[in-house]
């Protein structure tokens, strides 16, 4: 039996059909099979330009730069308030390989605000926390966590300035108690201080100063008994981050 022949102009044809089912340029809204919704450029069947997506599911919307069909450079992500039926910002800053990554601010539902780095979806590099409690917390993050040389400056107004460690204060650090008019200066562990110097700060402008003054310490060796007992606190913090040393030398 003859082999059926296609002849050059239905080749031509089908290659002319085929070129235009690709998506390419700027397009109207293309529906999924699913129900989302995309307007905006593509490239090579890609979302890639600036375009808009609709998750019908959860009303999301993002807003924003695409690179080969995924949230890269810089956009805007709303979500749907079910009770309201209003879109609130929750972030908006730069993508990559659509994760939060570089510069932007995040909007969490309690009043929370964090502005500053992120990497691959999670606060990382230097940022600035706005808590719900009103505290403020700026500096160093890894993973989502305050972690480096950071400050946190409480709603009661005492603040904390030095060290950090997987979200705790760890390492170096000063806590200025403003209202107590006292300064604690020394080795933090987990949180809690360990080891170092508490002196009267500010005392006289304190709203509620400690009844009585700290008396002066009369060791033989003071200083010598304080080296000796940060350092082993220091061990203790580095053997626990081994990978982040640097975390408890002072600058």
């Amino acid at each position: 039996m003859p082999y059926l022949q296609t002849s050059k102009k239905s080749r031509a044809l089908s290659t002319l059909l085929d070129i235009k089912s690709q998506k390419c340029g700027l397009r109207h809204t293309i529906f999924s099979v699913i129900g989302n919704e995309y307007t905006g450029e593509w490239q090579d069947n890609k979302k890639h330009g600036k375009g808009t997506q609709v998750w019908k599911k959860s009303g999301a919307i993002y807003h924003g730069e695409w690179k080969f069909g995924k949230p890269d450079g810089y956009g805007t992500y709303s979500v749907l308030i079910p009770e309201t039926k209003e879109l609130a910002k929750k972030y908006c800053g730069e993508w990559k390989h659509g994760k939060k990554h570089g510069y932007g601010m995040y909007l969490y539902n309690n009043s929370a605000v964090y502005e500053g780095e992120w990497g691959e979806n999670h606060r990382s590099g230097w940022g600035r926390m706005y808590y719900e409690s009103r505290d403020i917390y700026e500096g160093e993050w890894m993973k989502d966590k305050n972690h480096g040389q950071g400050i946190i400056r409480c709603a009661n107004g005492n603040w904390y300035e030095g060290t950090w460690g997987e979200g705790k204060k760890n390492g170096n650090g000063k806590f200025y108690y403003s209202d107590k008019g006292q300064l604690y200066e020394g080795i933090w562990l987990d949180g809690v201080a360990k080891c170092g110097t508490l002196s009267d700060f500010g005392r006289n402008e304190a709203p509620t100063p400690s009844k009585c003054q700290i008396p002066q310490v009369r060791l033989v060796d003071m200083q010598l008994v304080l080296k000796e007992s940060e350092e082993a606190y220091l061990e203790t913090i580095n053997s626990k981050f081994p990978l982040h040393n640097t975390l408890t030398e002072n600058e």
